[in-house]
This record gives structure tokens, sequence and C-alpha cells, in this order.
């Protein structure tokens, strides 16, 4: 196995006023050559947002966009016709594909949003754009991992346009779970939402709030909450 832990006061932050965002790879304002993306995987930010705030209505394409909220409510319309409220236990995906305009927007007028965003390369550019949403209530991966986000048809998760998984856990304080990864040579990234866990296969490394980690070389992973924590895992083609 190999693993690069990338603590948390090493990602780029930047206040815009109505966001404060923290970015684990090169985004907008802050550039590093060496923080660029992990595989397929190219943005993964920790925003908050101020009530009233928001990102107002703006272009992408060819791109898987992930929004999972933490705390709050997010107003989400976009060019499909879209209109909806996404909030803390549900995920929202969008496949950009050949382009699709959209903005989100704090839903309230007192209380700030907290959302990560996560950005995939598509393994087929142009696709017709899509959107869509759902609720993963915090007791269905209470000690346990559930996936989210898969291109596989068979499971409950979110689809997008790449062989790529995401899984969320709530661990308790002392309980551990185990990884596989889906396809030999994917790469997994590790970030740690809340809490600290240990992430091991053969050697341990600790994880702490915010923290990350990349790792390659491995088909399985151990994951032990040393505090109750909350972990999303983020499993990607490398190439």
């Amino acid at each position: 196995m190999k693993i690069q832990v990338f603590p948390a006061d090493t990602r780029g932050s930047f206040r815009y006023g109505w966001l404060e965002a923290n970015y684990s790879f090169s985004f907008n304002r802050w550039y590093d050559p060496s923080r660029m993306n992990f595989g397929l995987l190219r943005v993964l930010n920790d925003d908050r947002v101020a009530p009233g705030g928001g990102f107002g209505t703006h272009p992408h394409d060819n791109m898987e966009i992930i929004t999972i909220p933490l705390a709050g409510a997010l107003e989400h319309r976009d060019s499909t016709g879209t209109h909806g409220i996404i909030k803390a236990g549900d995920v929202q995906v969008m496949s950009a594909g050949t382009g699709i305009t959209h903005s989100e927007m704090n839903a309230s007028q007192q209380e700030e949003v907290r959302l990560l965003q996560i950005w995939i390369f598509p393994e087929k550019d142009n696709v017709a754009p899509r959107y869509d949403q759902k609720s993963f209530p915090r007791e269905t991966r209470q000690n346990q991992l559930l996936t989210i986000v898969s291109p596989d048809e068979t499971d409950d998760a979110l689809r997008i346009h790449q062989e790529a998984w995401l899984t969320l856990g709530a661990l308790k304080a002392g309980a551990t779970v185990e990884y596989k990864t889906h396809r030999p040579g994917h790469g997994l990234y590790a970030f740690l939402i809340d809490g600290s866990v240990q992430v091991a296969n053969g050697q341990a490394y600790t994880l702490q709030r915010r923290d990350a980690a990349g790792i390659t070389d491995t088909e399985q992973l151990t994951i032990t909450a040393a505090q109750d924590s909350e972990l999303l895992l983020i499993e990607v083609p490398m190439h």
C-alpha cells in the first residue's frame, strides 16, 4: 500500500465574504502544481456559505459533480428545469455533459450552509446533462460504509458516468470497518469529515478532522475510529 496524508491545514483556503472555501486540489485562486488531482478526482471543496449567499448561475460541461451538504439547506436551479432543496443527509449529482448552467444558493437567510463539492472526470464526454438527488439518512451508515454514488445499476446509489464510487461512514469510537476496492488499480481518497480514525493495511496512519489520504496499490483498507467520526471515501481510476 502507498499512502500520502494531506493534513487539513495544507489545503488552499480563501475567504470571499459570503463564502469560506477550503480546496483539496488547485482551484480558482489557489494553485499548487503538486495538488492538481487524485487520479480522475479533480475537485474536493469544503465550503461554508453565509446566509443568503451562494453561487449564482454559471456553466459547466463534461464533469460529474457531486454535492454533499453537511449542515443547512441549499437551493438548486439548473437549465434542465430542475429546482429543489438539498439538506444535510441528502446527496446531489449532476452530469454536466454537453453543457449545463446552474445556481446553488443558501436557502436560509439566518443559517449558514456547509457542503462538500466534488468533481470527477467522466468516462465519456458530451453525454446528455442530467440531475438527481437522494436522501441517505445517517442511521443507514451507522458503524458501516454506505455507497452513495456509483456507476452500478445493482445498488441504491446515485449514478455517475464514471467507474467511481463514493462511500460515507458514521463510525462510533472503537468501530472498525473494511473497504475493498471495486476495480484493480483504482485509488482511494479518504477524507475525514469529523473525528479521528486510523487507516491501515499493514501500517497504520492517523487522520484527524478534515485530513485526507490518497491511497494506492491496495485492494483493501481497514478503518478504525478513535472517536466518533464521519468519513468520506472516493474510489476512482488513477488514469
